[in-house]
């Protein structure tokens, strides 16, 4: 893995445009569990039930006891831990400019990250149904379900619920950057869910080196990466700027 960490540090060190593609695993280390897979929060409840846009309008006391509630708590505990941070640093050293991520959590941000394309929304705010406002979801009272804005309107995550489309505005953003960047570092996804997973490909056909930091192999492995680090993100990034530090 040295090897490795080190070949990655070069390349970092030497670019001029990067962009992070992220995915639930990088939460994970901040004790976030992920939708998908084993330990998922699909095995526990089924999505279509409760994280459908149908069911949240059909009766959103019920979305938001069973599943945001508990999302809420999660997030609210949650915060950014060495994976984040490093992406921040990156930032900070004119390496990185722009993260994609497919995750609703708000850690990039939260971590000092500016330039970031939630591809599925986010947590992180809630935003009434009735007037439009936000509040962060960290502000939201949860002595009535569902709860409500001030004007008396029901508030909703701004995440993607399944039957909402993304973003035409994020998907735009998100295949500029994947298509003008020198490298793409691919954090903690299993690279399977489209079209975020796509972004890695339009980066390699645009040029692009791929490095990828994941705790296991995906799809992109073998025919898209140039580059594997298999490890905790976290670990990896600490590692990584340690790297980067001394070639500056």
């Amino acid at each position: 893995m040295n090897s490795q960490i080190k070949n990655a540090a070069r390349d970092l060190a030497a670019a001029d445009r990067v962009t992070a593609l992220t995915g639930a695993g990088i939460s994970v280390e901040s004790g976030i569990p992920p939708f998908r897979g084993k330990g998922g929060l699909w095995e526990k409840i089924d999505p279509m039930e409760y994280a459908h846009i149908d069911a949240f309008m059909k009766d959103p006391a019920k979305v938001w006891q069973v599943l945001i509630r508990e999302m809420k708590d999660v997030v609210d505990r949650a915060r950014p831990n060495a994976a984040h941070q490093g992406l921040a640093r990156l930032e900070t050293m004119g390496i990185l400019k722009t993260i994609i991520t497919q995750n609703v959590d708000g850690l990039h941000q939260l971590a000092g990250n500016t330039d970031v394309i939630e591809f599925h929304g986010s947590f992180a705010w809630q935003r009434c149904m009735n007037c439009d406002g936000r509040i962060e979801t960290r502000r939201v009272s949860l002595v009535d379900m569902p709860p409500k804005c001030l004007c008396g309107g029901i508030l909703r995550p701004e995440c993607v619920f399944f039957g909402e489309m993304i973003s035409l505005d994020h998907m735009s953003r998100s295949r500029l950057a994947a298509s003008s960047c020198d490298i793409m570092l691919v954090v903690g996804t299993s690279a399977t869910v489209q079209p975020a997973a796509y972004m890695p490909i339009i980066a390699k056909r645009a040029g692009a080196r791929i490095i990828e930091i994941n705790s296991e192999r995906t799809p992109l492995t073998r025919d898209v990466s140039d580059l594997f680090i298999e490890g905790k993100a976290g670990n990896i990034f600490d590692c990584l700027l340690m790297e980067i530090e001394k070639l500056r």
